[in-house]
């Protein structure tokens, strides 16, 4: 079965900086799409970016030129890196990996989640 795990979240000033970290185990990563979900209190689950196994990449309008998402298949390791923060940003953010259906990613399983908070 596999397990997701992700770290890095924490609390940034806005203009500030993080990466976040997800570690698969229990499957061949190397194989699927990944993604970053996050979602905000009383807000919907946003899909924030997502990458091919290839290591193509794909971004929402509200991180494209501040986010980067990028995998180390070595070590089974998908990341988010994260600049120019603002406070709309404040969310849990979730690691999936998945897949493609008519070229629209569909997760299939999740981490934990790692809070990540921009305030000053």
């Amino acid at each position: 079965q596999v397990q997701l795990v992700e770290s890095g979240g924490g609390l940034v000033q806005p203009g500030g900086s993080l990466r976040l970290s997800c570690v698969a185990s229990g499957s061949d990563f190397s194989i699927y799409a990944m993604a970053w979900y996050r979602q905000a209190p009383g807000k919907e689950r946003e899909l924030v970016a997502h990458i091919t196994s290839s290591g193509r990449a794909n971004y929402a309008d509200s991180v494209k030129g501040r986010f980067t998402i990028s995998r180390d298949n070595s070590k089974n390791t998908l990341y988010l890196q994260m600049n120019s923060l603002r406070p709309e940003d404040t969310a849990v953010y979730y690691c999936t990996d998945g897949g493609y259906s008519e070229r629209t990613y569909f997760a299939r399983s999740w981490g934990q989640g790692t809070q990540v908070t921009v305030s000053s």
